[in-house]
């Protein structure tokens, strides 16, 4: 049995149907009122693996909340990428996830663009997920709506707390994925931090 890790988080923001763009859609769901919520589950079953993997794949499920199409979608089947490469120097946490609506098949895609802006961003990068939902099971398929989710204080605390080792895995696990996580974060970072003038 691997070593493993288990964890939960909760995203949430405004939606609409009808939008092409995030932007726009959480303008528009903003003005309409609606708000979508992903409540991910991710499954890391080998620790090794995942650490050793480029895209640093995981395993997504959970649910998805939209009234307007109906509140607890299941997510059939999903993958959560960490800090895989995104356009440019930059990185990217995605997430992807096929939906369940009655006899359809709906495709949430979210992407966290994780990138060394001008500027201390690193908490709004880590926590903004740029989403779309299509009619099929890809991204590739139309778009009925979008909009960006955030994970506030709140639930960054709580996520913190789901983190749970599965299989072999222990609190040595916790804390290989803890260096992951900030290691990549001070290497994305750290560079506009350094080059800094000093304040007069």
């Amino acid at each position: 049995m691997l070593a493993g890790l288990l964890f939960e988080e909760t995203m949430r923001g405004h939606f609409s149907l009808g939008s092409q763009a995030p932007e726009r859609g959480e303008r528009l769901g903003h003005a309409e009122g609606t708000e979508l919520a992903l409540h991910a589950k991710v499954q890391i079953d080998d620790m090794g693996a995942f650490l050793a993997d480029d895209r640093h794949h995981g395993r997504l499920g959970g649910v998805v909340d939209f009234a307007p199409l109906g509140l607890g979608l299941v997510i059939l089947e999903g993958d959560f990428q960490l800090f895989s490469q995104g356009p440019g120097a930059g990185r990217q946490m995605v997430y992807d996830a096929v939906l369940e609506l009655d006899e359809r098949r709906l495709f949430l895609h979210g992407v966290k663009r994780v990138n060394d802006d001008p500027g201390p961003d690193l908490w709004r990068d880590t926590t903004t997920l740029y989403t779309t939902l299509h009619e099929g099971e890809s991204a590739t398929a139309d778009i009925l709506g979008a909009g960006i989710l955030h994970l506030g204080v709140a639930e960054l605390m709580a996520m913190l707390k789901t983190m749970t080792p599965t299989g072999q895995g222990d609190l040595r696990t916790v804390a290989d994925f803890g260096r992951f996580f900030f290691g990549e974060l001070w290497h994305l970072y750290a560079p506009w931090v350094i080059r800094r003038e000093p304040e007069a």
